[in-house]
């Protein structure tokens, strides 16, 4: 897999990014069914994201020797994805799955800034067209809700400050490229179910589950982190390395699209309107914009 992405242009990385990116917008349906069977709010969060650590903490410890000199990154790149994926996935339970996500992928402006501004990125023409496509595809998307929730609750913020630390988090990766990437993510996801158990107890009036309601999440948490969660995290991370960030946040709006889709599908509640879906194309555009007229894009060069 390493040799094959290594083999990899900035545009073939980018696709693989969009897709990957996008199964995370159906990271809200094992979610919604651990809420149904017993584990509600925080804890379907927190049990879903600690099943990875199964196969992770043996990992890192098995490679301590290995990880060890790049302690201080896999700290800093694990700590910080892992407030953004934990506040997220707070957010996506304390609001509705498209509030959260929509508001989670401010993620290219922050990361753009990030980007100009610590890793010297050029900003082009393209960059700054599909960040504008794709925050008028967001504006659509919340102006063509019906949504009645308060217009700014809790979930909302966590939703917004999680694209804050994502883009950190990115931006990092960037910079320290030669950070292994199975490091981070045990980092990532050790930090992302720590921090979502401390949200649940704070935010969520939440009775401890029982252990006939831990055993019977099992079946749906461990395969759906596993097979899904695990390899999509380790291929965003692998790639976010090789790409700047401000690209990485535009290219992950995919799971806007997917989570607003399948959200609109399945949960009756978020049905998407005409407007919405003005807003779906925007988005997609955005992505296309970057990859087509910014493949070019980098440093910019001191003289």
């Amino acid at each position: 897999m390493h040799q094959w992405l290594d083999r990899q242009s900035d545009g073939g990385l980018s696709v693989v990014l969009f897709f990957a990116a996008g199964v995370w917008g159906l990271y809200w349906v094992p979610l919604r069914i651990l809420e149904a069977g017993g584990l509600t709010d925080a804890w379907s969060v927190t049990v879903f994201n600690a099943c990875p650590l199964i196969l992770l903490l043996p990992y890192a410890f098995l490679a301590r020797h290995r990880l060890y000199p790049h302690l201080r990154n896999i700290l800093l790149i694990g700590g910080l994805t892992g407030c953004g994926l934990s506040l997220y996935a707070t957010g996506l339970v304390a609001s509705t799955v498209v509030r959260a996500t929509i508001l989670f992928y401010l993620t290219p402006v922050w990361s753009t800034i990030i980007g100009v501004l610590w890793l010297s990125e050029r900003l082009g023409a393209g960059r700054v067209a599909a960040i504008l496509l794709g925050i008028a595809g967001l504006a659509c998307l919340v102006i063509g809700s019906d949504d009645s929730t308060p217009p700014l609750n809790v979930g909302d913020v966590l939703a917004l400050l999680s694209g804050v630390f994502w883009g950190l988090g990115a931006a990092f990766m960037k910079r320290h490229p030669e950070t292994p990437v199975g490091g981070s993510m045990a980092c990532m996801i050790l930090v992302t179910a720590v921090i979502s158990l401390g949200l649940g107890f704070l935010l969520f009036p939440d009775p401890f589950p029982s252990a006939a309601q831990l055993a019977g999440s099992l079946p749906v948490a461990v395969p759906a982190s596993l097979i899904v969660l695990v390899p999509t995290a380790y291929l965003i991370m692998w790639i976010a390395r090789k790409l700047y960030p401000g690209r990485v946040g535009i290219l992950m709006m995919s799971e806007v699209l997917v989570a607003i889709l399948s959200a609109s599908l399945f949960l009756p509640e978020e049905t998407m309107s005409v407007v919405q879906w003005v807003g779906a194309i925007a988005i997609i555009l955005s992505c296309l914009v970057e990859v087509l007229f910014e493949r070019k894009s980098g440093p910019v060069l001191s003289s």
